[in-house]
């Protein structure tokens, strides 16, 4: 069993040897109760919360999990309810790729509508074709995140999918290329998004430089409005193995070089070299890096 006495650091939050005495006291202590309630138990005793005041509940729960599985706390079994779903979705293959009959070049078909997920029925529908069309399949994402649906104008169609969360904690070329340590890094990570998911649904020229640019475009205020933070930069990580990420260099972002390889919860550098991946960004203030560093 690992030390409880000692500082760790999770989703950009350290956590005191005393902080982890008492997470411990908490769960031990407070039978009866579930998940959730603890997360939100916790959340308010050491005040872990959004810009926005939120409690960071999403986080916590998987913190909580992480430590029953290093052994330093036994958590209660997971009700017999939606919550208990599989993190990971992967669909039965349905019709064949593409989605949407759509051809031809994006002008015919611009400009293109993006809408923020935020009804049961769009969070069904976006579930649906990432799990579906999506190599990876869907997942719910880490912390925070902003799902969008991509509609041609005429006729009105959905043919994309993106999805924004949380960034990676620890991502060598772009902590370099920001000119980060760790201390500055967990002050100013949250100023950070990582795009998690792109999904390009039809077979239209240029379509899917026009959706990053067009979701891109809207993204910093509609996180600013859902979480009171402003964020700086965009990042995301291309499969070299499955793409060259055309699309993102047309629509004007950076290449930083590539990942490790180990993906982000190999904490044991079992995986180095693995799955590596090509690291792109978009700035989306002046100065991007700098203010990174500087925190303003």
């Amino acid at each position: 069993m690992e030390n409880t006495t000692k500082t760790r650091q999770f989703c950009g939050r350290q956590f005191s040897p005393e902080e982890m005495t008492l997470v411990c006291e908490v769960v031990s202590t407070c039978g009866g109760i579930s998940r959730q309630e603890l997360a939100y138990t916790v959340c308010e005793l050491l005040d872990w919360k959004r810009a926005n005041g939120k409690l960071k509940e999403r986080e916590c729960r998987d913190f909580l999990e992480h430590l029953e599985q290093l052994g330093l706390l036994k958590l209660p079994e997971k009700k017999p309810t939606g919550s208990c779903a599989p993190r990971k979705r992967m669909s039965k293959k349905g019709p064949a790729w593409p989605y949407s009959g759509l051809t031809g070049s994006v002008e015919h078909y611009t400009p293109l509508c993006v809408e923020p997920v935020s009804k049961p029925q769009q969070r069904q529908l976006f579930c649906d074709l990432v799990s579906r069309y999506h190599y990876l399949g869907y997942s719910m994402p880490f912390g925070a995140r902003l799902q969008y649906l991509v509609y041609t104008h005429t006729p009105r169609e959905v043919v994309g999918c993106v999805q924004f969360s949380s960034p990676a904690w620890r991502l060598k070329v772009r902590d370099q290329w920001i000119g980060w340590d760790d201390v500055t890094r967990g002050r100013h990570l949250q100023h950070v998004v990582n795009n998690s998911r792109f999904l390009v649904l039809a077979r239209i020229k240029n379509l899917a430089s026009s959706m990053l640019s067009a979701v891109v475009s809207r993204l910093r205020a509609d996180w600013q409005a859902r979480y009171s933070i402003d964020p700086w930069l965009v990042e995301t990580m291309v499969d070299r193995k499955r793409y060259h990420g055309g699309c993102y260099r047309a629509a004007n972002w950076i290449e930083l070089g590539d990942t490790s390889g180990r993906g982000r919860m190999d904490r044991c550098q079992l995986r180095h070299g693995a799955d590596v991946k090509t690291v792109l960004a978009y700035p989306l203030v002046k100065n991007a890096a700098l203010r990174l560093a500087s925190g303003r």
